[in-house]
């Protein structure tokens, strides 16, 4: 998260924290797609959910007017 300023990160890293425990309260999954999405603030998380290992695997933190373009 090194393009991200502190306050923002540390907003980002404690509401991942909290979603790994139930997962299915704070990610929503994206229309005709396989990825969940996670807000926070401006900002969201898209992720893939593992509901067999119960695992959360990020794929792109980016703010929210960035993160659903294609190709990047």
């Amino acid at each position: 998260m090194g393009g991200l300023d502190p306050p923002v990160a540390r907003r980002i890293v404690g509401k991942l924290e909290q979603a790994v425990g139930n997962p299915d309260r704070y990610f929503r999954r994206l229309a005709a797609s396989e990825d969940y999405k996670l807000r926070v603030g401006d900002y969201r998380l898209l992720a893939i959910l593992s509901h067999e290992t119960k695992t959360v695997f990020v794929e792109r933190v980016d703010h929210r007017s960035r993160v659903y373009e294609r190709g990047r």
